[in-house]
């Protein structure tokens, strides 16, 4: 009984992973269209943009990697991303 319950939970944990990498995988796709489109136009705002999506992949590379140091799991790791995924699809949807 005892390893049953441990297996519905581990399960579901990972039912539950599988759904936040897919998210993640969709709503960055999303800010990679964005992204797209700033950059074909041009612009003093599209190399803005590149500056700073730069600048952000590799601080969030280090938040995740510090993350993970700091004993925290690879489901913090993905909630990180996708928050900062989330807000970039909002700050690109409004320009």
């Amino acid at each position: 009984m005892r390893s049953s319950r441990r297996s519905s939970k581990t399960a579901a944990s990972l039912l539950t992973m599988g759904t936040e990498l897919a998210m993640l995988g969709v709503e960055a796709q999303m800010v990679i269209g964005q992204r797209m489109t700033l950059f074909m136009f041009g612009g003093p705002k599209a190399r803005k943009e590149a500056r700073l999506m730069v600048t952000e992949k590799v601080k969030a590379a280090g938040e995740a990697a510090l993350t993970i140091a700091m004993g925290g799991t690879p489901r913090k790791v993905v909630r990180g991303y996708r928050r900062k995924v989330q807000a970039n699809r909002r700050r690109l949807g409004t320009g």
